[in-house]
């Protein structure tokens, strides 16, 4: 399994999500159209620097059997959630899609929800997140109309707008009622899914944060992997992995015991 309890030191196993391209012209001619899966390095240092351990997830594998192995996941960011699964279509701004990592994102984060352990969800991820509870997503934030959230003409670890943060929530505890982020998305969170509550917003009232009322699952639309030193989010996601397992395993062996 991915903790050991005679090891109180052991790390928290933190799995990353990545995507899949062909390798392209970086890679020597032969092997050009070859598949490829990549991984953003930013992910893995953060979860690194929070005191956890990163596992790159490929859509090869189970994603039951890979969640099982896990005790916390990262749904990181990345191209459009498929429109089709909220009941809309691809409109004139859509990037790419990419229906087999929606499949297997999607079917890694019931996995984890139904096995309780503690997951982030960051830009797409929070988009996903509330996609598979039912919710649906705005098409395009024009980077000429409010806080100008799809502009892409700043360093990625500039702090573009500030963030009001619900108190009681994840965010709140971590930052405070106020934050302030970059900002890289051109879509966000519209209808809320099921379940789900709206925890930031920014000024302009685009949704910013939001988590489940029923699980340690946390989802923004900022990139805190990549804004430098120890973000709180991810000491978050790695201290509750490490106490969600140790109650995992602790009903395990009440049910042994048994």
């Amino acid at each position: 399994m991915a903790h050991n309890l005679d090891d109180d030191d052991a790390p928290p196993v933190i799995g990353l999500t990545g995507r899949k391209q062909p390798a392209g012209p970086l890679a020597i001619p032969v092997v050009r159209d070859a598949l490829v899966e990549t991984f953003f390095v930013d992910y893995a240092s953060a979860v690194v620097r929070a005191g956890g351990l990163p596992w790159l997830l490929s859509m090869e594998c189970d994603p039951v059997a890979v969640v099982s192995r896990l005790d916390g996941l990262i749904l990181s960011g990345g191209s459009d959630v498929d429109p089709r699964r909220y009941g809309a279509t691809p409109g004139p701004h859509a990037t790419e899609i990419d229906p087999l990592r929606d499949e297997f994102e999607l079917a890694v984060l019931d996995a984890a929800w139904m096995r309780g352990i503690p997951v982030l969800g960051i830009c797409r991820g929070i988009q996903l997140i509330n996609v598979s509870r039912g919710g649906s997503l705005v098409g395009h934030l024009p980077a000429d109309s409010g806080e100008s959230h799809s502009f892409l003409g700043y360093p990625r670890n500039h702090l573009v707008h500030a963030v009001d943060l619900v108190e009681g929530s994840v965010p709140h505890a971590l930052y405070g009622a106020r934050t302030h982020v970059n900002s890289l998305h051109h879509q966000a969170v519209a209808e809320v899914g099921t379940g789900l509550a709206v925890t930031g917003r920014a000024p302009d009232g685009v949704v910013e944060s939001v988590e489940a009322l029923d699980a340690p699952i946390v989802g923004v639309q900022w990139h805190p992997e990549m804004l430098g030193g120890a973000d709180p989010l991810f000491g978050w996601l790695v201290d509750s992995a490490r106490q969600s397992t140790s109650t995992i395993y602790r009903k395990q062996e009440d049910v042994v015991i048994a």
